[in-house]
C-alpha cells in the first residue's frame, strides 16, 4: 500500500463560515494503481487532492504516503490541473520540464534537460520542444505538463480533472496518451473526476462519493462495473430490481 486516506473530514472557510467537504473518508492506492475519485461538483473530490498533494490538512482523520504522515507538499507528489495555464509562458516546452527539475533540486541543469527531452518525446511533442507555450493547442499544453509531472518521477501522479477543459476527441485522446504513458511507467494515479465513461476508462479502481458533504458510497473496480450500474449507486436509484449498495 502506498497511500492511506484514513477517516479523513476536510473543511475550508467561506466568507463568513467553515464549510465541510468531505466526512470521514477512507481508502488505501495501492502501488501502480489507477485510482479514480467519482462524484458529483461539490463533493469534495479536488478538496481530497489538496489534502494528499499537502496543501490541507485534515480537521479529523489523517493521510500516510509510505506509512509516513503527509503534512505538507513534496516533490513525491505532483499534480496535473485542467488549466492550461499551468506553464511558464516565458520558457520553451523544454525549459518548462526542465525548470521543475532544477528549481526542485532534482537534477543539475544539464540532467535535466536530458531528461526533459526523454519525456517530450514519450507525449510526442518532439517537434515542439523549442517552441513557446503560446503556440500550443490546449492538449498539446496539457502534453507537455503531464511531461513535466513524470519527469519528475514523483511516488504519485495526482491528476484534478485534466482532461475536463478539453474538446471531447482531444480528451479522448488524451486519457488513451495517459494509458499507454501508464503502461510504460506503472506511476500511480490518482484522479479525479466527475466523468462516469472518463472513470471506468481511466480506473482500475473507483472510489464513489456521495454528494456535499463528500462521504464513501462504494468502492469498486472498474472491470467489475458499467456506467448504468454506477450511476444508480452514485444517486441510489434502483437497477434490475434491487437498490444500489451503500458501503
Amino acid at each position: 500500500m502506498l497511500l492511506a486516506v484514513e477517516g479523513v473530514t476536510l473543511q475550508y472557510r467561506a466568507k463568513d463560515h467553515l464549510v465541510t467537504a468531505t466526512y470521514r473518508v477512507s481508502f488505501n492506492v495501492l502501488r501502480s494503481d489507477r485510482f479514480v475519485i467519482l462524484g458529483p461538483s461539490g463533493c469534495g473530490k479536488s478538496t481530497l487532492l489538496k489534502a494528499v498533494g499537502g496543501y490541507l490538512r485534515p480537521v479529523e482523520g489523517c493521510i500516510l504516503l509510505d506509512g509516513v504522515p503527509v503534512t505538507a507538499p513534496g516533490p513525491d507528489r505532483v499534480f496535473v490541473f485542467q488549466e492550461f495555464d499551468q506553464l511558464l509562458p516565458w520558457k520553451t516546452v523544454t525549459d518548462n520540464i526542465a525548470f521543475a527539475l532544477t528549481a526542485t533540486g532534482k537534477l543539475p541543469r544539464r540532467a535535466a534537460e536530458e531528461r526533459a527531452l526523454h519525456f517530450i518525446d514519450k507525449v510526442k511533442l518532439a517537434e515542439f520542444r523549442n517552441s513557446y507555450p503560446h503556440v500550443l493547442s490546449g492538449g498539446m499544453k496539457q502534453r507537455v505538463a503531464l511531461a513535466r509531472a513524470l519527469a519528475m518521477e514523483p511516488q504519485i501522479l495526482l491528476m484534478d480533472e485534466p482532461f475536463a477543459a478539453l474538446d471531447a476527441l482531444t480528451r479522448n485522446q488524451m486519457q488513451e496518451e495517459l494509458l499507454q504513458l501508464w503502461e510504460e511507467t506503472k506511476i500511480t494515479v490518482l484522479f479525479v473526476t466527475h466523468s462516469i465513461p472518463e472513470a471506468l476508462r481511466i480506473g482500475n479502481r473507483i472510489l464513489l462519493l456521495s454528494a456535499h458533504p463528500g462521504q464513501v458510497k462504494a468502492e469498486i473496480s472498474s472491470q467489475s462495473a458499467d456506467a448504468a450500474r454506477i450511476e444508480a449507486m452514485l444517486f441510489d436509484r434502483e437497477i434490475q430490481g434491487g437498490s444500489a449498495p451503500r458501503v
